[in-house]
């Protein structure tokens, strides 16, 4: 494993194939649970209710919101992108178990792909990393092996020979991993009869949310990308809110919309299409794409779209989303 120095890698500091030196692990308890909560206000009934969670999954304990088990994973996975600009795509992302809360994660990290950005006269040099992405619980058994691409500070733009295929997420949904992923054997009844929302119709959660508690999601995900904390690395001024944030945000809203939702399976998409700041107020709009039925329910998969006002300007797009989720 390779130890990351004390601010970070830059771009040429990383090779092709090394294992990073992990984050430390988290254990998810009820107060983790309960500050994600107070962050996001998630009105996912899986996650709120112990009895309710019991009866779908027909075992004991309460489960973890799937968004908060995805933002820890990504938190932990910051040792790597300390220096980082953006992330760009994500790939491959499903929860392959459900979480309970008191159960603790371990996330690794590996290089899986180098690339140098084009080199532009009024920007810093820049390069794109491929990072896999793996947690586990405390038993060792996968919850999470995705990857996500991060664009990171170069030293100089002194070329590094690194031009590696990094791929793309595609845009082609393809139900079958999903489905794959799906939890089998849970009782969907409990949740209420199948709720009515046409293929191709968009529904607009009518309560906007400020984003606020930014630093605190920081910290409890381990965090470690410094826009995230200091404002004065932010843009203007402004500190820059954790990706993952507008995303619970946008589960939240998500789940208003769609009451019945038992879970999240996983992304097929989730592209940042501008930045977040403290106290914007962001809106919600979720069309439904396609629905695939299980045998114990269906995975809907949603394209859902967030608008960001600040300083009292029309409102920006900045999160292009798409879940699939699990629902009576």
């Amino acid at each position: 494993m390779v130890a990351p120095a004390a601010d970070g890698h830059w771009f040429e500091d990383f090779t092709v194939g090394e294992q990073l030196e992990p984050a430390p692990s988290i254990t998810i308890g009820p107060g983790e649970a309960a500050v994600y909560q107070a962050i996001c206000g998630d009105p996912l009934a899986m996650s709120l209710s112990r009895p309710l969670a019991e009866a779908v999954t027909g075992r004991p304990g309460a489960v973890v919101n799937p968004a908060l088990v995805l933002l820890v994973a990504i938190g932990q996975s910051t040792v790597a992108t300390r220096k980082v600009v953006a992330n760009l795509f994500y790939r491959g992302v499903r929860q392959l178990r459900t979480v309970r809360v008191g159960e603790t994660l371990t996330t690794t990290v590996t290089v899986r792909g180098l690339r140098e950005a084009s080199t532009r006269p009024d920007r810093p040099p820049r390069g794109l990393v491929l990072l896999g992405i793996r947690t586990v619980d405390g038993q060792n058994r996968r919850v999470l092996d995705f990857e996500r691409c991060a664009l990171v500070h170069r030293r100089s733009a002194a070329p590094t020979g690194h031009q590696d295929d990094l791929g793309n997420t595609g845009e082609e949904l393809d139900m079958a991993p999903f489905a794959e992923a799906a939890p089998t054997g849970w009782d969907l009844s409990p949740l209420g009869p199948p709720q009515q929302w046409p293929v191709g119709e968009t529904r607009q959660d009518p309560l906007r949310d400020p984003v606020t508690g930014a630093t605190a999601l920081v910290r409890l995900t381990q965090n470690l990308a410094p826009p995230h904390r200091d404002a004065s690395l932010g843009q203007k001024g402004s500190r820059l809110v954790y990706g993952g944030h507008t995303v619970g945000l946008a589960q939240a809203a998500l789940v208003r919309l769609l009451p019945t939702m038992a879970t999240v399976v996983g992304w097929h998409l989730c592209d940042h299409t501008g930045p977040v700041f403290e106290d914007d107020v962001v809106d919600v709009a979720a069309t439904l794409d396609t629905v695939h039925p299980v045998t114990n329910g269906r995975l809907l998969a949603f394209t859902v779209i967030v608008h960001a006002e600040r300083d009292g300007n029309l409102p920006v797009p900045v999160l292009n989303w798409r879940p699939v989720v699990l629902a009576p």
